[in-house]
């Protein structure tokens, strides 16, 4: 399958993703209204968010600044590999404020 390349379809795809979350939430908080159910699906929604955002950022600039995301299956298959440790492990070795300049250490 070749990749999506006009910017319009991509916008539209985005739209399209966020019309079937919020009818799939929608539909399942009417199908149990209750407050509880509304705070967990709000809950994995957010953490689920936040994994993406990990998997495609945070270990890109913060752990292996080798790694390029190009997906969930990669990710799992870089996470599989051993070689992304010893990256990790020689980044630990630097000293917190050379790997981020003037951030404040005194806390």
């Amino acid at each position: 399958m070749r990749d999506l390349e006009n910017p319009h379809w991509i916008v539209a795809k985005g739209i399209l993703f966020l019309l079937l979350g919020t009818l799939a939430g929608a539909i399942l908080l009417l199908s149990a209204p209750q407050f509880s159910i509304a705070i967990l699906l709000l809950l994995t929604v957010w953490s689920f968010c936040r994994f993406y955002y990990f998997a495609f950022y945070v270990i890109e600039h913060y752990v292996d600044s080798r790694y390029r995301y190009a997906g969930l299956t990669s990710f799992i298959v870089y996470l599989v590999r051993q070689d992304w440790r010893k990256q990790a492990d020689s980044q630990c070795e630097l000293s917190p404020t050379a790997k981020h300049p003037g951030r404040d250490q005194s806390t």
